[in-house]
C-alpha cells in the first residue's frame, strides 16, 4: 500500500455558520498520516448541529493576509479535523478539485512536476473511473489523490448513512484499484454541518477546506489570466490552501508563472 504525508494538523470547535462575502459555488489541505485502517463511528454524534454552513474564506485578512473566515473556521473545528489553512506549516497547498476532466490536467500535471510542486486533487468517482491513466500519474508523481464523494450531494442534507456511503464508495474504489488509501475529505459544494464534520473523522479523514478560491470553474467565462495571476500572487500566505478547478483553461495557462512568482515574494509550495 503506498503512503503519504501531508501538511496539517490539529484544536477546538463549535458551530456556528458564518456569512461571508465570498463563497464561490464550487467544492473544495490538512496534515496527517495515511491510516493504515479506517474506523468508524468513534465520535457520538447526538446532539451535534446538523444546520447547513456555506464556507467561503471571505475578504477579510489579518496582518499575516491571512483570511479572518479561514482562521475562525480552523479554530472552530480543528477537533473535529476540519481545516481551512494548514496553521503550522509556512508552504502553500495547491489542491484541484476534479469535477469532470476537461483536457486540462495533463498539462497542470506537467507544470506541477517542472515545478517541483505536490498537489492534493479531490476526485470524484466517476472522474476517477473515467480517468484512470491520469489518476495513477498524479499518485506516481507524488502528489495526493484525495476524497470528492461519489454524487457530489450538499451533506447537511443527506443521511450520516448516505453521508458515510458517499466516502467510503470512493475510499474502497480507489483503495481497490490503485492500491492507495485516502485520508482527505472536501465537502461537495464546500457545504458542510458539525454533525457532517464528525461523520467524515469517523470515518477516517480529515475535512480540507481552503483560504483561498476564485471564480474559475466557469468552461463559458473563464477569468483574465493577468488579473487571476495577480490575485493569486496577491493572496499568498503562510499555510495557505489555495482552491483552483482543474477544468480551467486560466488555471491552466498560468499556473508555471503564479508558481515562480509566489516563490519570488519568498513563499514555498509543497
Amino acid at each position: 500500500m503506498k503512503k503519504l504525508a501531508l501538511l496539517l494538523l490539529p484544536a477546538l470547535l463549535f458551530c456556528g455558520c458564518k456569512a461571508n462575502d465570498n463563497n464561490p459555488e464550487s467544492d473544495s489541505a490538512a496534515v496527517g498520516k495515511v491510516n493504515e485502517e479506517i474506523t468508524t463511528d468513534s465520535i457520538d454524534l447526538n446532539g451535534l448541529d446538523e444546520t447547513l454552513c456555506g464556507y467561503g474564506q471571505g475578504k477579510e485578512v489579518d496582518e499575516n493576509n491571512l483570511p479572518l473566515g479561514a482562521k475562525q473556521f480552523n479554530e472552530q473545528y480543528q477537533e473535529l479535523d476540519g481545516y481551512a489553512y494548514s496553521p503550522d506549516s509556512k508552504k502553500i497547498t495547491l489542491t484541484f478539485d476534479q469535477g469532470y476532466e476537461n483536457g486540462y490536467t495533463a498539462k497542470i500535471l506537467d507544470t506541477l512536476k517542472e515545478k517541483k510542486v505536490s498537489a492534493v486533487f479531490f476526485v470524484l468517482k466517476d472522474y476517477a473511473e473515467k480517468n484512470p491513466e491520469l489518476i495513477k500519474r498524479m499518485i506516481d508523481e507524488g502528489h495526493t489523490v484525495a476524497n470528492h464523494s461519489t454524487n457530489h450531494p450538499s451533506f447537511p442534507g443527506i443521511s450520516v448513512d448516505d453521508m458515510k456511503e458517499e466516502i467510503m464508495d470512493v475510499h474502497d474504489y480507489i483503495k481497490e484499484t490503485f492500491d492507495y488509501e485516502m485520508n482527505l475529505f472536501r465537502f461537495p459544494k464546500g457545504e458542510y454541518s458539525e454533525k457532517a464534520l464528525a461523520v467524515v473523522k469517523n470515518c477516517g479523514y480529515k475535512s480540507v477546506f481552503w483560504s483561498y478560491a476564485y471564480e474559475d470553474w466557469d468552461t463559458e467565462n473563464q477569468p483574465d489570466e493577468a488579473a487571476s495571476t495577480e490575485k493569486l500572487i496577491n493572496a499568498a500566505h503562510e499555510g495557505a490552501i489555495y482552491l483552483l478547478h482543474s477544468v480551467s483553461e486560466t488555471n491552466a495557462n498560468i499556473l508555471g508563472d503564479v508558481i515562480d512568482r509566489i516563490r519570488e515574494a519568498g513563499f514555498e509550495f509543497n
